[in-house]
């Protein structure tokens, strides 16, 4: 089989063009999706500068909040910051935190899913595990009302 120059180029601008259509759509965000990306992004710098506070700027202040680790459930803001500061006493424990996210959906208007991993890297071992977070927009902000990491 014999292409001319002109047909391998339009060939090529093909495979070019269904490539980046492809990739453009799996990267491709709501406004709401790509808020709530950000705000993970933000929890995950706020992590890496050891700084548990601000990363629980992303959760829900209220005690209603729920967190399911591999000890069973956890009740409210104040209970999961405490849990976080005792398991995670200073910035060598923290490590570095990082999340492939796997899936970002927009279940309503004011509620987004996430299914993703976590990679947490310290000095002398490497943890990771999944999460689903359901996330909801609350007085105008984006807040983790619910997270299930194991």
């Amino acid at each position: 089989m014999h292409f001319s120059k002109s047909h391998l180029a339009a060939f090529i601008f093909l495979i070019v063009f269904h490539i980046s259509t492809y990739t453009s759509a799996q990267v491709s965000y709501s406004k709401s999706e790509l808020q709530v990306v950000q705000l993970l992004e933000q929890q995950a710098k706020d992590w890496n500068e050891g700084n548990i506070e601000a990363f629980m700027e992303g959760y829900w202040r209220s005690p209603d909040l729920v967190f399911i680790g591999s000890k069973g459930p956890t009740y409210g803001w104040s209970q999961t910051l405490m849990n976080y500061k005792k398991g995670y006493p200073n910035k060598g424990a923290m490590g570095s935190l990082r999340f492939d996210l796997l899936q970002v959906t927009q279940q309503s208007r004011r509620v987004v899913s996430v299914v993703g991993k976590f990679i947490l890297e310290r000095k002398d071992e490497t943890l990771d595990g999944h999460f689903l977070l359901i996330v909801k927009k609350i007085k105008g902000e984006w807040n983790i009302i619910a997270d299930h990491t194991s």
